[in-house]
């Protein structure tokens, strides 16, 4: 989708118009359509058809935004989502959106979340039916009282930014016969041509020679063997960079520690977190953040052969620590955990964020609402949580104490991958710490819940949600 901004004097006359109001009674003259007797519903979001009249639109559209002294981004957001889904589902290429109301109302912010619900409710992946209706990449033109610099900067920056949500969700839906940890190198590499980012492969015969045994063990059954994927950002700038750290398992089968046929299902998205790295590090380079940024993607896959890793054996991560194996389907944090001191070793960063589909207790704590926070620095903690609650991909501070590494504890090594069930998600994230220097702020948010829909959401349809991108963004651009 691609938006562009106008005044009511250079209005297109034709597509479909659309214009979300508050509730009440529509305000004078909208775009050359008398609306001035109609009213809009208290209920967010619904969409009432006006007749066509003489206006010369193919359809004129009103969209209730709620109330005007309690409307949020959010609200906002919800409706753009209607707009994107009802142009995708009826394959519209042009429209028209008065954004008047919104911006007397909520300014450029207003803006922004409007242009966002669209962007991302208009995202369908399809390209694997044959029989599908390609959809046209719509053209909207958002019409405002006056144009300026400021408006025009806000909707290009959100629209760089929802490209990339979409282009993280697409590659989350691509299954392990499409994408797996060697396409999705070479996916990595075709996206840092396309955006000036550096890419660094790092194979399974580099991590050999940097001893990284944890990860190593994690994709070493597959056919399509283990890479840590490095995209790197603006490095000639001053300062130490910020370092994003995703899991991209492209399919768990719990190894040894087999998943069951239900649980199974739907393991393609346990790339989700490596998907989010690549989607922020996208919109990063397309708009040229002047900090110094890192994107590390740890992608392998996780199934079973001959020589597959097992449950007690013991393995020696890249930092020297050792590691007993209880499970095999408790892989992410070993990937994560090389991944982590690669980081340190390499780029001594200023702050770290790993994102991954780490743990079903988060899911079982927090559901499909919030991602799951656990951090060793208030300042970072506080900042994810701020961003979080802008960007409508919502955090829940989670417990990191020492007292949870007593269920970790080995008799025959440093300690274990896994406990037992008690605080599970507390467990993976307390795994982590082992090998974060503690001087370093670093947060690890487990996604697990809200990483892939199987009801669609306002602007999500079913499946991979993007969860992250545009958090990071937001954290990237006031860090």
């Amino acid at each position: 989708m691609r938006f562009n901004l106008s005044t009511p004097a250079r209005l297109p006359q034709r597509g479909h118009l659309f214009v979300p109001c508050f509730s009440g009674p529509v305000r004078g003259v909208r775009c050359g359509v008398d609306l001035s007797g109609e009213r809009a519903t208290s209920t967010v979001g619904e969409r009432s058809p006006l007749p066509k009249g003489k206006s010369g639109y193919d359809g004129v559209h009103l969209l209730s935004c709620g109330a005007l002294d309690s409307c949020e981004a959010e609200e906002l957001r919800r409706v753009g989502g209607k707009i994107g889904s009802f142009l995708a589902d009826r394959t519209v290429g042009t429209a028209i959106i008065d954004a008047t109301d919104v911006i007397e109302a909520l300014g450029e912010d207003g803006l922004a979340a409007l242009t966002e619900g669209a962007a991302l409710g208009h995202f369908r992946f399809n390209r694997h039916k044959t029989k599908s209706v390609r959809i046209p990449d719509a053209k909207v033109t958002l019409v405002v009282g006056k144009t300026g610099k400021s408006l025009t900067d806000a909707v290009r920056r959100t629209n760089r930014i929802c490209d990339a949500t979409n282009y993280a969700r697409a590659l989350g839906h691509e299954p392990a016969n499409i994408i797996d940890p060697v396409s999705l190198a070479a996916q990595a590499r075709s996206l840092a041509k396309a955006t000036g980012l550096k890419c660094t492969i790092v194979d399974d015969r580099r991590m050999k020679t940097l001893k990284m045994g944890a990860f190593l063990a994690v994709g070493q059954a597959s056919v399509k063997l283990p890479r840590l994927i490095v995209l790197e950002h603006n490095m000639k700038a001053a300062g130490k960079p910020i370092v994003l750290i995703g899991k991209a398992i492209t399919f768990d089968t719990g190894g040894y520690s087999l998943k069951d046929k239900n649980g199974i299902v739907g393991m393609k998205y346990d790339k989700c977190g490596g998907m989010a790295v690549m989607g922020a590090m996208k919109a990063v380079a397309e708009m040229k953040l002047k900090r110094p940024v890192v994107g590390l993607i740890a992608a392998a896959e996780n199934m079973i052969a001959g020589n597959a890793y097992r449950p007690n054996d013991i393995i020696t991560s890249m930092s020297g620590q050792t590691i007993e194996i209880i499970s095999t389907d408790a892989e992410g944090r070993l990937v994560l955990a090389d991944s982590i001191t690669y980081a340190q070793k390499f780029y001594k960063p200023k702050v770290m964020i790993d994102l991954a589909t780490l743990t079903g207790g988060v899911v079982i704590s927090l559901g499909k609402v919030y991602g799951g926070l656990f951090c060793n620095n208030d300042g970072l903690r506080d900042a994810l949580l701020a961003s979080g609650a802008r960007t409508y991909e919502r955090l829940w501070p989670m417990p990191i104490d020492d007292d949870y590494f007593a269920l970790l504890r080995s008799d025959d090594c440093d300690f274990k991958n896994s406990g037992n069930r008690e605080g599970h998600a507390s467990q993976g994230a307390v795994f982590l710490k082992q090998f974060v220097d503690a001087k370093i702020p670093w947060a690890h948010l487990d996604i697990a819940g809200v990483a892939d829909l199987d009801k669609a959401g306002p602007y999500c349809p079913v499946g991979g949600t993007g969860f992250g991108v545009r958090l990071l963004c937001d954290y990237l651009q006031r860090a």
